[in-house]
């Protein structure tokens, strides 16, 4: 399904930016279908759009053209990437943000976008979403060839994504980033987690993993294993992030 394409930034909605986007790719491809993730994301924030990205992608049909421009190099050395992976396209700087997709797809094909006639004569230095990546991924949709973009690129740029580790029966991790609803999402995956644990967060000590939001009465603290299949540390109907906040929290679990 060539013709659907998602978009994922931290552009806001104040601003006209993504709404250009869209405009660019739809004079190149009127037939094109966008879906906008979010363009919520935090400013600058790499990691974040990353595992937001790695959580949705494969929820679309295979050819889908996933769009991801949370550019903090825009202009500088940073090479602009189009890369295809297990049926899907992705479209966007070469910074990080497509590690954690990398990482978990086989032989993925990675292309330098280069080719300046699909870009237009006048290329801004700080607006490369509307420049490079939209009209790439509009060409992409329109069932244009990737290596039609420009030329191969090797090792692009791998995320510096904090681990969680295990020491016998307890998990070292820490919240990578919080949601519109304020749950703290932690780099702990819920396979790693017993349903009896303790949780040990922000001066917080919690003596289970629940199985839903309703199990902490309103405005009570809980973890939970959210959609992403990671641990979530939240607050029924309440904000973990206004709690506990976001910035180094680490998280400790022991499952016995």
């Amino acid at each position: 399904m060539r013709n659907l394409i998602t978009l994922l930034t931290d552009f806001g909605s104040e601003d006209h930016y993504a709404g250009v986007m869209k405009g660019v790719i739809l004079g190149i491809n009127p037939d094109a279908r966008i879906v906008d993730i979010t363009h919520g994301v935090e400013k600058y924030n790499i990691c974040e759009a990353a595992f937001m990205l790695k959580s949705y992608y494969r929820y679309f049909p295979p050819g889908t053209v996933h769009t991801a421009v949370v550019d903090p190099g825009v202009g500088g050395p940073r090479r602009p990437l189009a890369l295809e992976a297990d049926g899907y396209f992705f479209v966007g700087p070469d910074n990080g943000i497509f590690s954690p997709v990398i990482g978990s797809v086989n032989n993925p094909r990675a292309v330098e976008i280069t080719n300046t006639a699909y870009m237009p004569g006048n290329l801004s230095a700080t607006f490369h979403g509307r420049d490079i990546f939209a009209p790439a991924a509009a060409r992409l949709s329109s069932g244009v060839d990737i290596r039609e973009l420009g030329d191969p690129a090797d090792g692009p740029v791998s995320l510096d994504v904090p681990e969680p580790s295990v020491n016998g029966n307890e998990i070292s991790g820490v919240v990578l980033y919080a949601d519109s609803f304020g749950n703290l999402v932690t780099n702990i995956p819920g396979g790693y987690i017993k349903r009896v644990s303790m949780v040990y967060v922000g001066g917080y000590a919690l003596d289970r993993i629940s199985g839903s939001y309703g199990e902490a009465g309103k405005g009570g603290l809980l973890a939970i294993i959210g959609s992403a299949g990671l641990l979530e540390i939240s607050v029924n109907q309440g904000s973990a992030k206004e709690l506990i906040g976001t910035k180094r929290v680490s998280v400790r679990v022991v499952t016995d």
